[in-house]
């Protein structure tokens, strides 16, 4: 299988493999990063994908001349406008077609390329290219050429062809040339099988999808500049194995109505560079407009968002590996009902809703996620952190696990969750470098937090309703460096199974920008943070804070002695953590 069939086993296997962070009780450090293969690379691309050079004189030679259109050699005839091959064999276009059509209807087990060479057709009823039937199609840029297919209507008289582009079958797009497509009400390129594309560069413009396949997208590389009304790349099959899209390479400028990616499968993206811009971007947001201008109630200017917008959007799994990944995203930026997973590359976000929703486990192992702008930063029911680094700013929780689905709520908020207190629900820290900007909670679980390695820095939110570090059941830290600042109303501190110090101090009202530093008692500075918001307390952990150790806390121009009588120190404030401690002491 070109697709490592996701059967509810592998799910099930994957999503143990996500959750593994929980509950382990080895020591941290950044986990070796390697690229999680969903599917297979190897078998993506077949020869005749790749290879983009013909021999001229093997050609059928294909001249379009406005209303006409003139065939040298065998497997093609032409009558007025149209033109149709219907034999195996490598076909030469060149010239311009006023209103026409070139169709491919051949035997089931042919396989046509058509070559085009500074081609221009414009179909004023139905596709500039229609493959009605054959194995498989495949058309090739020449190098240095500028090609031009269009289609003025959505669908054909019988409403079956819907595209400037249309196949039934197997479609490959390769070569060292450029492709504009056009198709003021239709689609762009469609395939009702695989579509491959592995080079060229192309301009497509769509009243509709610009890239749609049936049964899966597979992209070696090219230059991809896209403007699309609804979905930019599509699949839609949701047959086990197929519906994915996987990226290898490429350069991609989107711009989309709805989402930039959309499949039925997983989305894989293996390198290339990617500017998406979906449904009018992060300040077209989906969450509206309260809470920091782009909060949780309602659309932009009181209006609610109906339509998915996202940038990478799965059924399955999103997984990338490598890459620029840039998302500017009314909706979600990166959407999965299953598993989002991380390994490598540079993923920016600024999100009017989630930064990355994951419907059961985040995974982060490598490469640098920022999210710049985002309702919540970070949600799955699991969300593991191993390696990387990681910046999150969110008008409410910057991390959220919890177990439930992306559904409208009271609000009206598009992919706002009805999040209740589960078992199995975790955050797990043991390597990267995490930073946390919310104006709601933190780091929020309505299960377990575990840090048991890497740097974790929070400034939570300036206000006695929400917390720094926030959790349902219970919170550990047996390594790493963890600074939380917020205010100490709803303060909880890490709990009776942690194997490494930790403190919970009220230092009393301090300002944005007021410096945070833990020294020992010979003055030496173990960790130093500097939030940006306002706060009165401070959750720290470091391995070299232990039971017995006398410590200051400096925080802006006060400083505050600890003396740890046991392993935890301080308990939180009205909904305080459980095991929390006072002055050493275990709390109540």
């Amino acid at each position: 299988m070109f697709f490592r069939k996701m059967t509810a086993v592998a799910l099930a296997a994957l999503l143990l493999a996500s959750l593994a962070g929980c509950g382990r009780d080895e020591g941290g450090g950044d986990a070796a990063s390697e690229p999680v293969a969903l599917i297979d690379s190897s078998e993506m691309f077949s020869g005749r994908d790749i290879e983009s050079g013909f021999d001229e004189s093997e050609c059928t030679l294909i001249t379009l001349s406005g209303d006409s259109v003139s065939v040298s050699g065998e497997g093609a005839k032409a009558s007025g406008g149209t033109v149709t091959v219907s034999a195996a064999g490598d076909y030469l276009l060149t010239g311009t077609l006023k209103d026409g059509t070139i169709i491919v209807d051949a035997d089931k087990s042919d396989k046509v390329r058509l070559i085009l060479r500074n081609v221009n057709v414009s179909s004023s009823s139905g596709a500039a290219v229609n493959v009605r039937k054959a194995d498989k199609v495949i058309i090739t840029l020449a190098r240095g050429s500028e090609n031009f297919l269009s289609s003025a209507v959505d669908t054909d008289s019988d409403g079956s062809v819907d595209a400037a582009v249309y196949s039934k079958d197997d479609l490959t797009v390769n070569g060292e040339g450029s492709l504009t497509v056009s198709a003021a009400s239709g689609h762009g390129i469609v395939s009702k099988d695989d579509l491959v594309i592995s080079g060229g560069v192309y301009t497509i413009t769509s009243g509709k999808k610009a890239i749609d396949a049936n049964d899966s997208i597979r992209i070696a590389g090219g230059s991809f500049d896209i403007h699309s009304g609804t979905d930019a790349l599509h699949t839609g099959n949701d047959e086990e194995g197929k519906g994915f899209i996987y990226i290898a390479d490429g350069s991609f400028s989107v711009t989309a109505g709805t989402d930039a990616m959309d499949a039925s499968g997983v989305i894989q993206i293996d390198n290339g560079t990617f500017s998406l811009v979906t449904g009018g971007g992060s300040s077209n947001a989906s969450t509206g407009g309260k809470k920091g201008g782009w909060g949780r109630w309602g659309g932009k200017n009181g209006k609610e968002a109906s339509s998915s917008a996202k940038g990478l959007k799965s059924d399955s799994a999103v997984v990338i590996n490598g890459g620029a990944v840039n998302i500017d995203s009314s909706d979600d930026a990166i959407h999965s009902d299953a598993q989002v997973i991380v390994t490598g590359g540079t993923v920016s976000i600024s999100s009017g809703d989630d930064g990355i929703h994951a419907g059961s486990a985040l995974s982060i192992s490598g490469g640098t996620v920022t999210v710049s702008r985002s309702y919540e930063g970070l949600e799955g029911m699991s969300i593991d952190i191993s390696g990387g680094f990681v910046s999150v700013t969110a008008s409410d929780d910057g991390m959220n696990a919890a177990g439930g689905s992306d559904q409208s709520s009271v609000s009206g908020r598009p992919g706002q969750n009805k999040f209740a207190a589960q078992e199995g629900v975790c955050i797990s820290i043991s390597g990267g470098s995490v930073m946390v900007n919310a104006l709601g909670d933190g780091i929020d679980s309505n299960g377990d937090v575990e840090v048991s390695g890497g740097e974790v820095y929070v400034s939570g939110a300036a206000d006695n309703g929400n917390a720094a570090l926030d959790y349902n059941g219970s919170a550990t830290v047996t390594g790493g460096t963890f600074i939380a600042a917020g205010m100490s109303g709803m303060a909880q501190n890490f709990g009776s199974g942690s194997t490494q110090g930790a403190m919970l101090v009220k230092v009393g009202s301090q300002p944005a920008g007021s410096e945070i530093r833990l020294m020992n008692d010979k003055g030496g500075t173990l960790a130093s943070f500097l939030p940006e918001k306002a706060y009165d307390c401070v959750v720290i952990s470091t391995p070299d804070v232990g039971e017995g150790g006398v410590y200051t806390l400096r925080t802006g121009a006060s400083s505050t002695v600890v003396k740890m009588d046991s392993l935890l120190y301080g308990e939180g404030g009205m909904n305080g953590g459980p095991g929390g401690m006072r002055g050493g002491r275990r709390g109540g």
